[in-house]
């Protein structure tokens, strides 16, 4: 197949000049004037590597220590899957570490295109991550967690009584002012105030004959990145049990100096979940049955997830056997059909009964300190920090669900308009504090962009122009939204407009020819206007699909492509993974629509 960027060449002699297409831009709003100032450094700090882009508002040592144990993790995994060394074009994972639990809730990323278990309620989704179209993110709390099995008593509830109990009664006169604070009635007073201090649900406040499980925050990162790594340089369709524990295997990574690596030693206290939680049959997990049995999550945790996976894992006899399956589901067969690889799930079920009452085995491995390099670390500006929240809460925010008849959905599609219009309205104020900030107006540019407001992505992607000329997200999100303009245009106009806007993409592609956002920009260009789809557009899919594996967006639109073109096997290659992903996504629908129109 020939360079996208040397076919992209010989079709642009066609179109307008680069000044011809500076012509059709939308001039830069006349009101902004760029200062040449430089914000405060704010909190925030970004750590740097191969492979990831770590942010957090947390230690600058604590923050380098993840992101070169990540790095660390990304050569773990390459040499176990047999990755080392092999070209790698894909776009970095970007990780955002939040304060703790309660600061990452009230960001409320709802998962779109990930839903792991389903879990017991004492494990909550631990992270949030998506796959985008222009790059996986990835968030987490900094702080450790545990899992409440059974809740025990506050202290700040039984110490009053416990006062009373073996006090001496007070004096009469207790009480009165001047009172010696050793008295009964002073201690009870006390202790009954560090109940209103700490309150009954707070973290804080001590509990005695409580069963809990810690669960670390660095493990929560370490799986998530397993994860992604799975899905991103192996990008098939997996049974989700598989992917979820594929992750918590690497949960435990320890690192010793800097050339011995440990992965796969059992997690704390996974026995005592194992004890606690009624086991769920073998046979339901690796059929698929469990995902449609709402009682399956009270038995299902990340540690069964972990058990069943370590031991597929490191079991020589049936590692092959675990192959065969995985690959029957990713040639899109069904999970039934892939469980015969196993032979008798009546002896599979015995062996894992036995397997998590044993010693579990793990691994060391020794390496070149200089495979798994230290990150690039630096402070964040006050206006780049001002929208990192904002850029993982896009995703979540602009998505809404489609039209419906029915009054409860259609009540929550109003809902969600309600809250992406408000969410919209918080960052055009906060993007007008930085008229600045590239950051803040790329970020704006593209959620105008997304929801469908044409003019306003004009104008905040000049906005990002005047502050960056040539760049290559900002000239993209420009593209559309002249594309946008265009097809709104009566149809005399049409041509021509269309025709400015991908001279306007494709000096994106040339500022940047290893983004993803040109080549969708441009694919959608056609797409969106009915037009057929030229070589160099399904080459362009081609190429944004390898530089975010991930992603379902770009496979969708290039089965979709495929599929128009009568190529139906290689459409079907492509929308396999989306339709049979391990986490449902709002592309999964549509991927087994086109697939079930596929000839045979």
């Amino acid at each position: 197949m020939r360079n996208l960027r040397a076919i992209l060449a010989l079709v642009l002699i066609a179109l307008p000049s680069v000044a011809d297409a500076q012509d059709a831009t939308p001039a830069p709003d006349s009101a902004i004037v760029v200062q040449g100032l430089r914000d405060k450094p704010s909190n925030w700090r970004q750590a740097e590597t191969d492979h990831v882009v770590v942010i957090s508002d947390g230690s600058e040592k604590d923050l380098a220590r993840i992101a070169h144990n990540l790095e660390r993790l990304h050569f773990l995994l390459s040499v176990l899957l047999n990755r080392v060394d092999r070209p790698d074009q894909t776009l970095k994972l970007r990780v955002t570490l939040v304060g703790d639990g309660a600061e990452f809730d009230a960001m409320d990323l709802r998962n779109l295109r990930y839903s792991p278990g389903p879990y017991a309620r004492a494990f909550p989704v631990p992270a949030y991550y998506d796959p985008r179209e222009d790059g996986a993110v990835f968030a987490a709390s900094r702080f450790d967690q545990k899992a409440m099995l059974e809740p025990g008593q506050s202290l700040a509830n039984i110490l009053p009584d416990l006062v009373r109990a073996t006090t001496p009664a007070a004096d009469p006169g207790a009480g009165a002012p001047g009172e010696n604070p050793g008295t009964a009635a002073a201690l009870s007073a006390s202790y009954a105030g560090s109940l209103a201090r700490f309150g009954r649900d707070d973290p804080m406040a001590l509990s005695v004959n409580e069963l809990t499980v810690p669960l670390s925050a660095e493990g929560r990162i370490y799986a998530g990145y397993a994860r992604h790594f799975l899905v991103t340089y192996f990008p098939h369709a997996y049974p989700r049990w598989y992917v979820d524990g594929f992750g918590e295997i690497f949960a435990t990574l320890a690192i010793e100096g800097d050339t011995k690596i440990e992965y796969g030693r059992a997690p704390e206290g996974y026995r005592k979940i194992l004890d606690k939680y009624a086991r769920t049959p073998i046979a339901d997990v690796l059929t698929g049955r469990t995902l449609r049995d709402r009682k399956a999550g009270e038995r299902w945790t990340p540690f069964h997830a972990w058990a069943l996976t370590h031991m597929l894992f490191f079991s020589n006899e049936r590692k092959g056997q675990l192959h065969a399956y995985l690959a029957t589901i990713a040639a899109g067969g069904s999970m039934e059909q892939a469980a015969a690889a196993f032979g008798d799930l009546a002896r599979l079920q015995s062996e894992l009964t036995a397997y998590d009452r044993g010693k579990m085995p793990y691994e060391q491995m020794s390496y070149p300190a200089d495979r798994a390099g230290e990150p690039i670390v630096r402070r964040l500006s006050e206006g780049e920090a001002a929208f990192v929240k904002g850029r993982l809460e896009l995703g979540a925010r602009i998505a809404v669900p489609p039209a419906s008849d029915g009054a409860k959905l259609e009540k929550l599609r109003r809902e969600a308009i309600a809250r992406r219009d408000t969410w919209l309205k918080d960052l055009r104020r906060d993007a007008a504090r930085y008229p600045a900030n590239l950051d803040a107006q790329l970020l704006l540019a593209e959620a105008e962009c997304r929801i469908g407001n044409g003019d306003a992505c004009a104008a905040a992607a000049s906005r990002a122009l005047a502050i960056a000329p040539g760049n290559s997200d900002a000239l993209a999100w420009q593209g559309s939204a002249q594309i946008a303009v265009a097809l709104a245009a009566p149809a005399g106009q049409r041509i021509a407009k269309l025709k400015a806007a991908r001279a306007t993409i494709a000096r994106a592609n040339r500022a940047n020819s290893e983004s993803p956002l040109p080549l969708l920009t441009y694919y959608r260009s056609f797409a969106d206007a009915g037009e057929p789809v030229p070589d160099v557009a399904i080459e362009g899919l081609m190429k944004a699909r390898d530089l975010v594996p991930a992603a379902p967006a770009p496979k969708l639109m290039l089965g979709e492509a495929l599929a128009g073109r009568g190529s139906a096997e290689a459409a079907r290659q492509a929308l396999i993974p989306v339709a049979n992903g391990a986490y449902d996504s709002p592309e999964a629908a549509e991927a087994r629509l086109v697939i079930a129109a596929l000839p045979r």
